[in-house]
């Protein structure tokens, strides 16, 4: 369970080769092994068994991260970017810290939905690449395993975004990029500051078709 799961961490390298490893990371900067959110964390991490979590209770570890309170923070490779969840602030409880984990976990393909809404809106790269498609399509593993190695090729640059068309909230981001159901498999290209985006209808999902097409809009 979320014992065995829960990293104990005391070396700058350590936590450095951990955040690296993942996609996605959780680390604890904690004073206390056996503090009140240390527990919390270990309820937190036995509820989301995909992400690794880590503890670190070392005041030079938490120096190194600019950490000076207890926090909860969230390291993501997709925008080289992480978030912090500041724990002394209000009663935080496991709770909170999956609902924190949930928004802000983005990946090198994240799935859009109600929660993941927020940490897409908030994060640091500002070009968002939409793929819509039916996840329920027998072409969906092949189609995702082929955005996902582009998405390995504009890691850091482009935000790469799973946008199923089964789920009904969806519908209002196919109606913004004025798109039909006859016309997907789809990409969207967004560039937030300003809105300026651009579709591509595909017959198919090639890494070719994905890389032209970011570096069409790039340029």
């Amino acid at each position: 369970g979320g014992a065995e799961k829960l990293v104990l961490l005391n070396d700058i390298a350590d936590v450095e080769a951990f955040i690296s490893g993942a996609e996605v990371v959780v680390v604890g900067f904690f004073q206390e092994p056996e503090s009140p959110e240390a527990s919390q964390l270990h309820l937190a991490a036995a509820r989301i068994p995909e992400v690794p979590f880590a503890l670190s209770c070392s005041p030079a570890v938490r120096e190194h991260f600019g950490v000076t309170a207890a926090t909860l923070t969230l390291f993501r490779r997709a925008d080289k970017d992480r978030r912090d969840l500041d724990l002394n602030s209000e009663e935080i409880d496991a709770d909170k810290m999956s609902r924190f984990i949930r928004m802000n976990e983005l990946r090198l393909v994240t799935e859009y939905n109600p929660t993941t809404a927020v940490g897409v809106l908030h994060s640091s790269l500002l070009l968002h690449l939409l793929l819509f498609t039916d996840k329920k399509s027998p072409e969906h593993p092949e189609q995702m395993r082929r955005y996902r190695a582009a998405a390995e090729l504009f890691e850091g640059k482009i935000l790469f975004i799973l946008v199923d068309i089964n789920l009904k909230s969806n519908e209002q981001v196919m109606t913004y990029f004025r798109l039909k159901k006859s016309q997907l498999p789809a990409l969207a290209i967004f560039h937030t500051p300003d809105e300026k985006n651009d579709v591509l209808p595909l017959d198919e999902v090639s890494i070719e078709r994905v890389k032209d097409f970011c570096s069409a809009f790039l340029q």
